[in-house]
Parts: C-alpha cells; structure tokens; sequence
C-alpha cells in the first residue's frame, strides 16, 4: 500500500483559531481523504507551534504562564478540528519533550557540519512573522507588509547564525531536478528568484528570550523560532531514530499558506541538506481569504468567528463552500463580513439543499413510489436514451481524479456538482414521472427501470466523490442510497454502485434554513 504524509503549518499560539487557519486545516483533510479513498496510507499532521516572542508577549498580557497559556489556546484549536472532522493522524506541540529532544538532534547535527557561528545582528524585526525584515519588506511608513499593525522593532542582539548562503546551488539544483517541489506554479518564480539573488545567513537563536527551546551548547540562547517550528515535521515523527520516521519521510506534501512559501522552500530545505536529511518532494503554497481588501488573520480584527459560522449550517457545509468560493491555487476575496455571509447563505440554498438536496429526495422518493423501495437492476430490456447519464457520472469521476491528483480541489469539486446539474437535467429530461403512467404489465424491465437505476448510481457517484469534501453528509447519502457501511474508496466504485439494492428514506440532507 502506497505511503502519503502530509503535513500543514502549525498554528501559532497567539489567539483563538480562525476562518484562515480552517482554510489550510480542511483543504489539506481533503487531500488526505482522498488519498485514502485512493487506497493509500495516509498519516496526517497538524499541530501548535507554542514557542517565541509573539506568544510570551500574548501569554503576559494575560497574566498567564506560557506553558498554561498555550495548553489553553492548543485545546480550543483542536476542539475547532474536531468539529470541523479534520481526520489529522497525530497533532504535534512544540512544548512537547518529543519536539525538544528531536529539535536538539537536529541542532546537534547542523553544528557538527560547522554551519553555525556567532555574531551580532541589528535590523528591524516583526513579532507577528517572527522574522527580521530588509527595508524593502516594509512599508512607506515602515511597517510589515503582512502585520501592517503590528510595530516594527529595531532590534540589536548577539545571536547564532546558520550558514544559509552556502546552499544556494544545493537548493537550484533541486529545483531544477525536481519542478514539482515548489506548487502552485506561480509560487516557483519567486523562490527561484530569491534564492538567484543571493542568500544571506540567517539567524538560528534569540539572546533575550525565555520561551523557547535551549540552543545546543549554548543555554543563553533559545534556538530560534523558525528553527524550531520547521522541525516539527520531523520530530513528530521521532526523529531522529523513530520507526515512522523511517518509515514516512520524507513528506510527500506540505501545505502551508503562501506567506511562508520561503521559509519552507528555501531556509526548511537548507537545514535538512545541512543535517543530511532527505527534503520533502512538494510544498503547497495556498492563497488567503481577503474580506475588505485584507487578508483574514487575528490581527485584522475580523468579526467571522468559526463556531457561530459551523454552527450557521453545520461543519460539512462549511467546509463544502470554502473549497467551492476559495481556489486552492489563489485568493478570494469578499466584500465584506456580510458580503462573506451572504455568499455562505447563498451556496448552502443554491448547491446543497436545492440542487443536491433536492435531487436526492425526488429520486428517493420515486424509488420507493414506483418500485417499493426496491432500485432496479441491470437488465437486458429496453432502454430509453442509452446509458448517458452514467456514461457521463464515469467521465466525472475520472476528471475528478485528475483535478485532486494535481491539488486543484475547487475544480475537482465543481465536478462534482456538474454532475448533479447534469442528473437533475436527466430528471426532467426523462420525466419518470410521465413513464410510470405508460409503462407495460407483466414485470419486464422498462424504460423507467433503466432512468431509476442510472439516478441511484449517479448519486452513488456523487456521494463517493463529495466523500473527502463533506464527510458526514456523503455517509448519510450513501446510507439513503442503501450502501451498507463506509462510503467506499474510488477504486471500488464500479463494485460498490451495485451493491446499492434498497434505499432507505432518511432525513432532508441538508435542509433549507426555512425548514
């Protein structure tokens, strides 16, 4: 059985969780389910990143202990993941000793290559990326770009520093070896460019902080953010001795948000050329959620709060519409907070209880009308129109396919409703309605038979692929479709299509907000 990791960044332990880290949390669950729908062995990753300035800073605002304040903060992020179904494998903390002792080895091994030394550095340094900016990341007013409200601290401290600029060519080559590392392909430009234009060393310890992880041979210093937080994808998996590190990595993809992007594609590789370790084969460099013309983050003072929005129409139709409205390969932008909601309202009504809602309960319903219940066989009788209808739920699932394969998950989900628009047009197309009245006595099998079988296994189809989407409602549907068990993988679709012998009248899927 083929292996899959995947990964997310880990969020940091700043403030409660939000829309835009659910974004990433249930993209990458997708991608994760469906490998496993594809018959692969999936662990997943996610996790807190608990450590640096930004989270003492939150911590004693609160006259709260770090340590306390992040357990906090880390049991409100995955109870939030857990209401949304995110199926993670494991979720990493980096105050775990696990995460110590792992980020230690790795520190140990670049030292032993000789890519640390010390010195002093002076710049400006923004607490919200944890990272020391260049003029040319700051604002006309001298601001970060990315924590525009946020102050920029002129920062003077004797630090540890990696030798980054000695692993320019290491990281090209790659890049040219492998064009895949680096995804979407509009991300690749800009790592290239940066890492041509010449790489500067970087910082690897902080002299004046408590909160973090010991520099290996040096306790004044704490090992630096970045270094530490990068390291998670390794030490959950017991670097550098584990089993499942032997056995998982390296990762076949990490999803993080685009701002990022050159921390995992340049400084994360870097320190594991530096500690000899193999480098992930892809990062996946998602886009944001923009509400207003600002990005939606904690500091942006959004008002969209992820409970009541779960709560609105329930966690799958959430997760259904930020797939839908937020391409994976770009940026979505909204109005406003209200303009956000009534897109929301819009696609719940629209897409799920109209058009999938509603088609699953006329043809339901027409089941057990005509046919007790009871969905008609393949036959060798009349047939009325061919076999379109899952001629074209066959072309949909291979097209599906190929849209999750490449990460593209909007279009992989536009499909799929595709698919219902063109099974709803069969309904009307076809009026079974009008071929209950004419057909013949006798028990054969008719054109009704063959409209009736066509819809249950276009909806079968449906429910396997809107599986890794909308988990929970996919079950239900195949449960009313009469499938016994878990919605099955996409290998055993053919197979599990004709299992589907009795349907089972259940609840409205998804109800209109009227009802």
């Amino acid at each position: 059985m083929p292996k899959f990791y995947i990964t997310t960044a880990i969020d940091y332990s700043n403030g409660e969780p939000h829309l835009g880290h659910a974004v990433e949390k249930i993209g990458a669950d997708v991608i994760a389910r469906y490998r496993r729908a594809c018959g692969d062995e999936v662990h997943f990753l996610i996790g807190m990143d608990e450590h640096g300035q930004k989270v003492e800073q939150e911590a004693l605002k609160e006259g709260s202990p770090p340590q306390v304040w992040v357990d906090r903060v880390g049991a409100q992020f995955q109870d939030a993941w857990a209401r949304l179904d995110v199926s993670n494998d494991d979720f990493i903390r980096t105050s775990e000793e696990r995460h110590r002792s792992g980020v230690k080895a790795l520190m140990e091994r670049i030292a032993a290559k000789g890519d640390f030394y010390q010195s002093r550095y002076e710049g400006h340094y923004c607490a919200g990326c944890e990272a020391f900016k260049k003029d040319d990341e700051l604002d006309d007013s001298g601001q970060c770009r990315i924590h525009p409200t946020r102050s920029i601290e002129w920062t003077e401290e004797e630090n540890w520093f990696f030798r980054l600029s000695n692993y320019g060519e290491d990281l090209l080559r790659y890049y040219e070896a492998n064009p895949d590392f680096i995804r979407p392909p509009s991300r690749r430009n800009e790592v290239v460019n940066f890492v041509e234009s010449g790489l500067e060393d970087i910082s690897a310890s902080r002299s004046r902080l408590s909160w973090g992880i010991p520099f290996p041979g040096d306790e004044q210093h704490t090992v630096y953010v970045w270094f530490d937080a990068l390291s998670n994808y390794i030490t959950a998996l017991g670097y550098p001795d584990g089993a499942a590190f032997q056995t998982l990595w390296p990762a076949d993809l990490h999803v993080i948000g685009k701002d990022i992007t050159r921390f995992h594609c340049v400084f994360w590789p870097a320190m594991l050329l530096a500690a000899g370790v193999d480098l992930p084969k892809a990062v996946w460099g998602h886009g944001f959620i923009n509400v207003g013309g600002a990005k939606l983050s904690k500091s942006g003072g959004s008002e969209l709060d992820l409970v009541q929005l779960i709560d609105r129409h329930g966690a799958d139709a959430l997760r259904y519409f930020l797939i839908r409205e937020v391409p994976w390969d770009g940026d979505r932008n909204f109005a406003s907070v209200d303009d956000f909601v009534e897109q929301f309202d819009r696609r719940y009504t629209s897409d799920l209880a109209n058009d999938l809602g509603n088609l699953l309960n006329r043809v339901v319903s027409m089941v057990v009308k005509y046919r007790d219940g009871a969905v008609p066989g393949t036959g060798a009788g009349p047939v009325t129109g061919g076999r379109a209808l899952t001629s074209l739920a066959e072309g949909a699932v291979q097209a599906y396919r190929g849209y999750l394969d490449d990460y593209r998950l909007h279009h992989g989900l536009a499909t799929v409703l595709d698919l219902v628009a063109e099974a709803n047009g069969f309904v009307d197309q076809s009026k079974p309605w009008a071929l209950a009245k004419t057909e013949a006595d006798g028990g054969e099998r008719g054109p009704l038979d063959d409209v009736l079988e066509q819809l249950i296994q276009t909806l079968g189809s449906i429910a396997v692929m809107l599986s890794p989407f909308t988990p929970s409602k996919a079950a239900e549907m195949w449960g009313i479709l009469g499938g016994d068990g878990p919605v099955p993988g996409l290998n055993d679709v053919p197979e599990a299509l004709g299992t589907l012998k009795s349907v089972r009248p259940g609840a409205v899927l998804f109800p209109r907000p009227e009802e």
